[in-house]
């Protein structure tokens, strides 16, 4: 007997029909907004993610020796993979290039809630545009995705911050700061205490009193962020608060205002982003940890040798978001059901079969007997998979023209001339409701 590995999930039938329920959803939303698909590759060479992140990121990653001698590494993200593939073909792409992808990446890192070595993520990302609209459209799609799966403004909400806003106040303190190793500790600074958070800022070149002060500028509401300006006078902060303001009020037309709180305690980890940056949360923070995250990575596309290329992106984990679904009792029904069950009974497989052909034909889900069981086996086996319907065909029956319909909620049953089967009796299908 063999386990699954640590980080690797098995879904059955029933717990993916949901995670395809929400999973086309999210795609659905993504293509209203002019959204094209994309396909990528699950290897990719080491070196993208060393050049991109440092030595280091290999302790991260499934990175092995192929056989032809190649560093390779399973795919943990897909922004340096949409990089790669906009730079090969950035003169023949029309700009904005608006690509969506939903797959399976990995990395070998702790397991915990809502995160798992193996995750699928749906990619949504907009290259060649800087202007705010990009961002407010990507922060729009992710609420209309969330509201589409039936949260509210209740359950979410978008907490959105500026990296250069961050970088700019680092850089107006007269100390010598690693503006990185900060950034980073702000992003930590809500999963541990604020005197641990203190250190770090200490590590990265700020003073005690300097990092407290650093701290209480972060807390500044939205009303009041002219007075970044004035702390740091230069035009780094004076823009990046402009810009800020500008995509927030472009959310708000876009109809995603009601979501998003400024938050500059929000920083994202990833070095590559540059300008907004927002993550999702729980609003009621019984899952505890951010739901999904994005923003703008606008230097990206230059770093692996194309012509300089804005782009803002965002990244639904379906994990994560599974566990704010289920809080939120909004996760798809985890049952499965089955339109008609055909049901044999003797040598009745021709007729069953063409019976069988036409109801899919109409778009629905239809089984039939492929393991020759008794006439009780093929019902128990059809009350398994929650058939609406069972249409019986037996020798008897046929004899008469016949077949015997039965509802299997009610047990209601009747014969029905075979010349007028389906006519009538014909379920809808789920398109006649979409």
């Amino acid at each position: 007997m063999y386990d699954h590995l640590k980080g690797f999930r098995d879904f059955y039938p029933d717990e993916m029909g949901a995670r395809r329920e929400v999973i086309d959803q999210l795609e659905a939303t993504a293509r209203q907004y002019g959204f094209r698909e994309i396909g990528t590759p699950a290897l990719e060479r080491t070196q993208m993610y060393v050049d991109k992140s440092g030595e280091e990121i290999v302790e991260e990653l499934y990175a092995f020796e192929d056989k032809g001698g190649r560093d390779v590494a399973m795919t943990p993200e897909l922004t340096p993979t949409v990089a790669r593939m906009v730079v090969a073909k950035q003169q023949e792409l029309s700009k904005p290039i608006k690509w969506v992808s939903t797959r399976p990446f990995w990395r070998y890192e702790q397991v915990q809630q809502g995160r798992f070595r193996e995750f699928y993520q749906t990619n949504v990302d907009i290259f060649g545009s800087s202007e705010p609209e990009a961002d407010a459209e990507i922060l729009a799609f992710a609420a209309d995705a969330l509201t589409s799966l039936g949260l509210t403004g209740e359950e979410f909400e978008f907490r959105v911050s500026h990296r250069d806003i961050l970088g700019g106040l680092l850089e107006a303190f007269d100390t010598d700061v690693q503006t990185k190793e900060a950034i980073r500790a702000v992003d930590k600074s809500e999963k541990i205490s604020e005197a641990e958070y203190h250190d770090l800022l200490v590590e990265a070149g700020l003073t005690y009193d300097q990092a407290a002060e650093f701290d209480d500028l972060l807390a500044v509401d939205a009303e009041n962020l002219d007075e970044l300006v004035e702390f740091a006078g230069t035009d780094r902060v004076e823009n990046a608060v402009t810009n800020l303001q500008n995509v927030l009020d472009a959310a708000a037309d876009f109809g995603a205002g009601e979501y998003c709180t400024l938050s500059l305690e929000t920083a994202r980890g990833l070095d590559y982003y540059t300008g907004v940056v927002f993550e999702c949360f729980d609003s009621t923070g019984e899952v505890s940890r951010s739901v999904f995250g994005g923003g703008r990575y606008d230097d990206l596309i230059e770093s692996f040798g194309g012509q300089p290329t804005p782009a803002v992106g965002v990244a639904p984990g379906l994990a994560p978001l599974s566990l704010l679904l289920q809080r939120a009792d909004v996760w798809p029904d985890e049952s499965f059901t089955t339109d008609y069950y055909v049901l044999q009974i003797g040598d009745t497989r021709d007729v069953a079969a063409e019976i069988t052909r036409t109801l899919r034909s109409r778009g629905h889900v239809v089984e039939t007997d492929v393991a020759g069981r008794s006439f009780g086996a093929q019902m128990n086996y059809a009350d398994g998979v929650n058939a609406e319907t069972v249409v019986i065909v037996g020798e008897q029956d046929l004899e008469d023209d016949a077949v015997t319909v039965k509802d299997m909620d009610s047990g209601d049953q009747e014969q029905v001339p075979l010349a007028e089967f389906p006519g009538d009796h014909d379920r809808p299908t789920l398109a006649d409701f979409e």
